[in-house]
């Protein structure tokens, strides 16, 4: 899959921003057609694209969170939040910062940074009922998309769950994140390992100012594809078969340098051999699962593992749930969406 397609935005989350609008008595039409946008978004845009977009909401209900708190966030509240976590020491200070100018600006969700069993885990709660898996994702993209560059490198996400039921496009949520995604949980929460809590925060005012030039597109993608040499180790396993990669010191001898180089780079950037390797299995596993009929042992096959069942636990840990139910989901929601065209 070529880069440019990772970064494209689902529709799905394309019309839920739309919603925004129209729940409010405003034209969604209208705020299409000032972008040059289609009246009816039927196929993914690129970041840029819905970038745009969340501004021209933003403008139009003076609210960057889509007027999804109990209180509207001004515009401009992005741009004080990023001053407000610049100077932190760590990124730990900087997080809890972070959902202290939140919860004041929005009142409600409210977060707290809880640490368990070796996990940072950002702990949404809700005054009352559950909002919508979209107000959850879109406080995950501010925050996720703040820390990460405040420590120049993506921060793993290890787990993401949702207080609400699983919307109709439930599996561009669990593409999304890159992580297990669950929903019809107690509370929402993201969570990543806590040692990254101590990293230092080394931004300068300066890059502050270019890093907004650039928002919000800039952190609609998983940060991860923001890293040159994890894109290029990416981009040479794409153009192979995963029985054919290469092992790690093959592939930096390749690259011309040394493993151990090669390892700590990629570790800068928040990632490493494996979890690329894990990446693009799922990205194949998920358009076979969806896209042909391949019965799951070719699957498991053509991506490389020795037997089926190997397939099943790296399946269930990158969606929870099996290769069968997550064909059978998807399936029935293409014939939902097709009964509805």
């Amino acid at each position: 899959m070529a880069e440019v397609e990772r970064r494209m935005i689902a529709p799905g989350f394309v019309e839920e921003a739309l919603d925004s609008v129209r729940r409010l008595g405003k034209s969604a039409e209208l705020v299409l057609a000032k972008l040059e946008l289609p009246p009816t978004v039927d196929r993914p845009i690129s970041a840029e694209s819905y970038g745009a977009l969340w501004l021209a909401i933003a403008g139009e209900l003076d609210d960057e969170f889509f007027g999804m708190g109990a209180r509207p966030m001004r515009r401009g509240s992005f741009t004080l939040l990023c001053h407000c976590v610049l100077h932190a020491p760590t990124l730990g200070h900087a997080l809890r910062r972070a959902l202290r100018f939140l919860d004041l600006v929005l009142e409600d969700p409210r977060g707290e940074l809880v640490i368990r069993d070796g996990l940072a885990q950002i702990e949404l709660r809700d005054l009352g009922a559950a909002r919508s898996a979209f107000a959850y994702r879109t406080y995950w993209i501010i925050l996720h998309g703040i820390t990460c560059w405040l420590i120049g490198r993506r921060i793993p996400i290890r787990l993401v769950d949702f207080r609400c039921a699983e919307p109709k496009q439930g599996t561009d949520y669990r593409l999304f994140f890159g992580a297990p995604v669950r929903f019809s949980q107690p509370f929402s929460r993201l969570g990543f390992d806590s040692a990254m809590l101590d990293l230092p925060i080394s931004r300068t005012e300066q890059a502050l100012k270019q890093f907004l030039r650039g928002a919000p597109a800039n952190i609609l993608v998983r940060y991860r594809y923001d890293a040159g040499l994890a894109s290029n180790v990416r981009r040479r396993l794409g153009e192979m078969q995963p029985g054919a990669w290469s092992r790690f010191a093959d592939l930096a001898a390749e690259m011309r340098m040394p493993p151990s180089t090669l390892r700590h780079r990629l570790h800068d950037e928040g990632q490493s051999y494996a979890s690329i390797k894990d990446e693009i299995r799922r990205e194949l596993a998920v358009d076979m699962l969806l896209n042909t009929s391949k019965t799951i042992g070719d699957i498991a096959a053509q991506l490389g593992y020795s037997e089926p069942s190997a397939f099943f636990r790296a399946f269930r840990k990158w969606t929870a749930k099996s290769p069968d139910a997550f064909r059978r989901e998807g399936n029935s929601s293409l014939g939902r969406e097709g009964s509805n065209g």
